[in-house]
C-alpha cells in the first residue's frame, strides 16, 4: 500500500509527497513532529502536519536568509538566530571566519534532538565551539539585549504556534534594541500567494517597516514551501539590501553555493507588482497592533 504525506497549503490545496516509510512520530511539549524518509526529496521534517525543510530543498531557504544580510553587513561578528534548532542556519553562518559567536534559542529541546539524530548533515554545525544553545522562549531572550547583536535572523516557522511572539510588535522593538547601531535582522516572511498566508505576509511587513528604517523583501523559489513562493524580510538600522551589497567582497569569502549568487542577490529584490504592491499598502498604513 502506497503511504503519501499531505501539507495543505491552504483549505482546498495540498502538496502531498510520496513517502517509502515514517521515521518518527512525536508529540513534544510544543509540536507534533514527523519525520518521513522519501525518494524525491529525501528525508524531511514536519510540524504539526508542514514541512519545516526536506533534504532536497532545504538549502536554498538557508543560503538566503544567511548570505542575502551576510553580503550587505562588512563585519558581523555575533549572530542571533531565533528558533534554529534544526541547524541548518547555522551550517551556514559556520562558513563565515570573521563570526565570533552565534547565540540559538530554541525552546524546544526535542526539536534539536530529533534532527541531531535523522540529519546529522544539517544539524552538524550545532557542535561549532562559537554556538551558545539557549532552551528558552526567543522573545523572552531578547528581553534581557541591548546593542549587542550585528545580525538577528528570526529562523521562527509558526506565527500562529507556540512560536507566536516572535511575530508581535514587541518582537521588532526588542530586535531593535538588541542590534548594534548597523545591526540587520532578517525573517522568514511567509508566502503572499493564498489568501489565507496573505494577512500574516502584511502583518510582518506592517510592524518590520514601522520599527525600522530600511525594510524590504526579498524572494526565493522552494519547492516545499507554501504555493513553492517565499519571501524573506531584510530589516536595518543602517544598511540597504542593494545600495550597501557588496558582492565582490562576499565572493571573496569564497564560499561555495548552490543556490545564492551575487546577481541572484540583486534579482531576489525585484518582486511581482501584486507584492509590490501589497508591501506599500502596509508601509502607508498605521501600524497595527495584533499579532
Amino acid at each position: 500500500m502506497d503511504l503519501w504525506f499531505s501539507d495543505y497549503h491552504a483549505d482546498q490545496i495540498k502538496m502531498s509527497v510520496k513517502v517509502k516509510n515514517q521515521l518518527l512520530g512525536e508529540q513534544t511539549e510544543f509540536q507534533r513532529i514527523d519525520v518521513f524518509d522519501s525518494d524525491e526529496l529525501g528525508r524531511f521534517l514536519s510540524s504539526d502536519g508542514k514541512i519545516v525543510f526536506s533534504e532536497k530543498d532545504g538549502f536554498i531557504y538557508d543560503e538566503m536568509i544567511v548570505h542575502v544580510p551576510m553580503a550587505v553587513h562588512p563585519n558581523v561578528k555575533n549572530v542571533l538566530v531565533l528558533g534554529g534548532g534544526d541547524g541548518g542556519v547555522l551550517r551556514m553562518l559556520a562558513r563565515y571566519d570573521g563570526i565570533e559567536c552565534m547565540d540559538v534559542t530554541e525552546p524546544d529541546q526535542r526539536f534539536v534532538e530529533v534532527c541531531r539524530e535523522f540529519f546529522p548533515a544539517i544539524a552538524s554545525s550545532l557542535d561549532d565551539p562559537r554556538v551558545r544553545f539557549y532552551h528558552i522562549d526567543g522573545l523572552k531572550f531578547l528581553r534581557t539585549k541591548q546593542g549587542e547583536y550585528d545580525l538577528i535572523i528570526n529562523d521562527a516557522i509558526d506565527p500562529l504556534g507556540h512560536k507566536a511572539g516572535l511575530f508581535t510588535r514587541e518582537f521588532y522593538g526588542n530586535c531593535y534594541r538588541a542590534l548594534k547601531e548597523d545591526g540587520i535582522m532578517v525573517y522568514q516572511h511567509g508566502s503572499p500567494f493564498y489568501e489565507g498566508d496573505e494577512e500574516s505576509c502584511r502583518l510582518m511587513h506592517n510592524k518590520a517597516s514601522h520599527s525600522f528604517p530600511i525594510s524590504r523583501v526579498y524572494q526565493a523559489h522552494i519547492p516545499t514551501c507554501s504555493s513553492g513562493y517565499w519571501l524573506f524580510g531584510f530589516a536595518s538600522k543602517k544598511y540597504h539590501p542593494l545600495r550597501d551589497f557588496d558582492g565582490a567582497r562576499w565572493e571573496s569569502y569564497g564560499i561555495e553555493t548552490d543556490y545564492y549568487t551575487p546577481n541572484l542577490h540583486r534579482g531576489a529584490f525585484m518582486l511581482p507588482k501584486y507584492v509590490e504592491d501589497m508591501l506599500r499598502e502596509e508601509e502607508g498604513r498605521k501600524e497595527r497592533m495584533n499579532l
